[in-house]
């Protein structure tokens, strides 16, 4: 148990490393995106570019902090909205039974049989370049996880002794939802907030480098690795080695926090 929260307490500073990163790198070392500088393209690390330079002769230190900066906003925001949703369905799931169990299983069981990748790029390729459309389509493939680990662990709930007292007393069902199910639930959530964020960024990583996401001159971590897609053939690693670098760094240290939680909250349930 000591190992985990160490591990929790690790990645929990990464991450917050890696956001001061992004919020405050932009702002203290400005890059203007729109303006290029061929003389200083495509240079190596030094102690004027930390992490080197594009093919444009644009700062890849602030770039990179620029694209996590996207790449996390829209991935937190995916999380958020993704966690109330499967929230909701869950527990009018696991709580109700029913019809309410049928329809919002067999939503997320026809959701599930289409590859999420394919329905990301469908949806996304429909209005490239719109961020609504990267968040809709994000939120449309990663619910429905969170749907079913609510609702199983809500069926061994459902008939708890308090709550089939409650039923016996005449205390509404949404009340007993509120105040006996969406406590258990909300566990879950906080645990599948972090991790949806992790796959989230990878998710949005892709769109970006397959070119269906973000504009090539908004920068994203995604979009950063397809500007690199050359890089190791003409020796300048630096461009992918960073951008990628990034996201591994992010998503390996949510993972952990994730996991780590997730770890912790099975041990007190116990």
């Amino acid at each position: 148990m000591a190992e985990w929260s160490r591990a929790a307490r690790c990645g929990a500073a990464i991450v917050v490393a890696l956001a001061l990163y992004a919020i405050f790198v932009p702002v203290l070392f400005p890059v203007d995106e729109a303006i290029t500088d061929f003389a200083a393209a495509d240079q190596g690390p030094s102690f004027g570019h930390w992490f080197g330079t594009d093919s444009s002769g644009r700062d890849l230190f602030t770039l990179v902090a620029k694209g996590m900066r996207v790449s996390l906003g829209i991935s937190a925001v995916t999380a958020v909205v993704s966690t109330v949703i499967g929230l909701a369905v869950g527990i009018a799931a696991g709580a109700f039974g029913g019809w309410w169990d049928r329809i919002g299983m067999r939503v997320a069981d026809a959701m599930t049989a289409i590859p999420s990748l394919l329905l990301s790029l469908l949806i996304v390729s429909m209005f490239r370049g719109s961020l609504v459309a990267i968040v809709i389509s994000l939120v449309l493939t990663h619910w429905t996880s969170i749907a079913r680990v609510v609702r199983a662990e809500l069926l061994s709930v459902r008939h708890a002794e308090y709550v089939e007292v409650a039923k016996l007393r005449g205390v509404p069902s949404w009340t007993i939802a509120r105040v006996h199910f969406l406590p258990v639930a909300l566990g879950q959530a906080g645990v599948a907030v972090v991790l949806l964020v992790a796959h989230a960024v990878w998710h949005e990583s892709t769109l970006s480098f397959l070119g269906v996401g973000l504009p090539p001159h908004q920068a994203s971590l995604g979009t950063l690795l397809a500007d690199a897609g050359d890089a190791l053939l003409l020796g300048h690693w630096w461009r992918l080695v960073f951008p990628a670098g990034a996201i591994v760094a992010v998503t390996l240290a949510l993972s952990v926090v994730g996991r780590s939680f997730s770890a912790s909250r099975a041990a007190v349930t116990a």
